[in-house]
C-alpha cells in the first residue's frame, strides 16, 4: 500500500470514528434490538404478507450497522465478527441454491417445491417448508453481505 493510500486509510478511519456520546451509545443500544425483532417479523411473515427474505435481511444488517456505526468496529464485533459475514453469507447462497437443486435432483425444475425429497408431508406442507428455507437462505445472505461490504470499506 503506497503512502498515499495509508494517508487517505487514516483520514477516512478519523471520519469514521466512533462517537463518545453516551446518548448515542444507550439510543443505538435500545433502537437496534428493536430494528432486529422488526426484521424477524418481515421475515416470518413473508410469506404471507409483503416483506420476506431480502427485507428482512436488510433491516437485520441496519441493527448491526447501527452498532458499528454508534459503537466502533472494535465494540460491535462480538456482536457478529467480521470474519465470520462471508462465511454465513456463503452459506445463504448455498442453501438458497440447494433448495433448488434438490428440486432438480429429483425430476423438477429448479426451486420446484413438490420435487422436494420429503414425501411424509402434504404439497401445501412442502411449498411452506421449500419457501421458508428460501426465505432463510436469502435472509442470511443480504443481512451478512451488507455487514461484511461496510466491514471491507472501512478495512484498510
Amino acid at each position: 500500500m503506497s503512502s498515499g493510500n495509508v494517508e487517505l486509510c487514516r483520514k477516512e478511519a478519523a471520519m469514521m470514528a466512533p462517537t463518545e456520546s453516551p446518548i448515542i451509545h444507550l439510543a443505538s443500544r435500545g433502537i437496534s434490538p428493536v430494528i432486529l425483532l422488526i426484521g424477524l417479523y418481515v421475515f416470518f411473515h413473508g410469506h404471507y404478507s409483503p416483506g420476506g427474505g431480502f427485507q428482512g435481511g436488510v433491516l437485520l444488517a441496519a441493527a448491526i450497522l447501527l452498532l458499528r456505526l454508534s459503537l466502533g468496529t472494535s465494540l460491535s464485533q462480538p456482536i457478529m465478527p467480521s470474519w465470520i459475514t462471508l462465511r454465513l453469507s456463503a452459506l445463504g447462497a448455498l442453501i438458497f441454491a440447494g433448495i433448488g437443486l434438490v428440486a432438480v435432483l429429483f425430476g423438477g425444475n429448479f426451486l420446484d417445491y413438490h420435487f422436494l425429497p420429503m414425501p411424509w408431508l402434504d404439497p401445501a406442507y412442502l411449498r411452506y417448508y421449500g419457501i421458508l428455507m428460501i426465505e432463510v437462505g436469502v435472509t442470511i445472505t443480504v443481512m451478512t453481505t451488507l455487514v461484511s461490504i461496510y466491514d471491507d470499506l472501512l478495512g484498510c
